[in-house]
């Protein structure tokens, strides 16, 4: 996660009262428009906040996401006119530090219904080096990796206890539609039970059980089914990795037969690619699911996990 504390700029809230919250209406066309819609109108933060509103609220829900496709999400800015989108909403689903801005929008914001992922899930410290052995590693001296993961939906598990949550609070805001809000949410429970089998399944027997990425997002995954992920520049997508931790990422690739480094679509490869050139391996691309682009491996959540299931199958030689 990016450390970087962003506040909502002065001039962005003094431009939000001089809108007013009736400008909404005038801005036809306008992404940022959702309230009037005559739906439950949901404030998303970026796509896997997104896509638990869609799945949850069905036809009853106007979901509209604060992070564009192709967008970093731990770069965006908060703009006029989403904040002033926060205030004609009907409720808003974010994952607490993981955007500041945000965060800083919805403490500000007067809708009733504010649901934060965060708390509907156990979040952990992860580092550079998650699962397996990493759990005897120190991490608490380096203050980067003190923090804690936000990448939770990357854990089916997880993300199945959010889905419970957001439900619950969906029924609450909404009691016209609760029956069929309790329905889509165990829908999609079940299908995240299956697909967490698919990763117990798919990787029980594998060669190796490590593999390293361009940062930190998987460790719930590798927790979750007995992997540790090696990253190279810990949870912050944007720093740049130490000598020392390239030389150790090659050393530890010799001595546990990795084949492949992972990088993301969302951020560049240059790294990725460097390292595995002067360690002789491969690299393939291992989705977090910030955000579904042209370049995704699946239109959706689900389709870009088992995506991600293969590409891990492949690098650790499943059997």
């Amino acid at each position: 996660m990016n450390a970087r504390r962003r506040l909502i700029p002065t001039a962005a809230l003094t431009a939000v009262t001089a809108l007013g919250i009736g400008t909404l209406s005038a801005c036809s066309g306008d992404k940022a428009e959702a309230a009037g819609t005559g739906k439950f109108d949901v404030v998303a933060s970026f796509y896997p906040m997104a896509f638990l509103a869609e799945q949850i609220g069905g036809k009853h829900v106007h979901v509209t996401s604060l992070t564009s496709p192709g967008q970093e999400p731990h770069d965006l800015e908060i703009s006029p006119k989403q904040i002033a989108l926060l205030q004609d909403s009907d409720a808003v689903l974010y994952l607490k530090n993981l955007q500041p801005s945000v965060d800083d929008a919805v403490a500000q914001s007067p809708v009733k219904t504010k649901v934060d992922a965060a708390a509907l899930t156990t979040l952990e410290k992860h580092g550079n080096e998650v699962g397996g052995h990493a759990a005897s590693h120190d991490a608490s001296k380096n203050e980067e990796l003190a923090g804690l993961d936000p990448h939770i939906w990357l854990d089916p598990v997880r993300y199945a206890q959010v889905a419970q949550g957001v439900g619950k609070a969906f029924e609450k805001a909404d009691p016209k539609h609760a029956a069929d809000y309790e329905k889509n949410t165990a829908t999609l429970v079940t299908k995240l039970t299956g697909l967490d089998r698919q990763f117990k399944d798919g990787l029980a027997d594998t060669k190796t059980k490590v593999f390293i990425t361009t940062h930190a997002a998987f460790g719930y995954l590798a927790e979750r089914y007995g992997l540790t992920e090696e990253s190279i520049t810990g949870l912050d997508p944007d720093s740049e990795p130490s000598a020392a931790r390239v030389k150790d990422l090659e050393q530890m690739a010799r001595a546990d037969g990795v084949s492949t480094v992972f990088y993301e679509t969302l951020v560049s490869d240059k790294t990725a690619k460097t390292i595995a050139g002067d360690a002789g391996l491969r690299t393939d691309v291992l989705d977090p699911i910030e955000g579904i682009t042209a370049k995704s491996r699946g239109k959706d959540y689900f389709s870009v996990q088992e995506a991600n299931l293969k590409a891990l199958q492949q690098a650790l030689g499943a059997k």
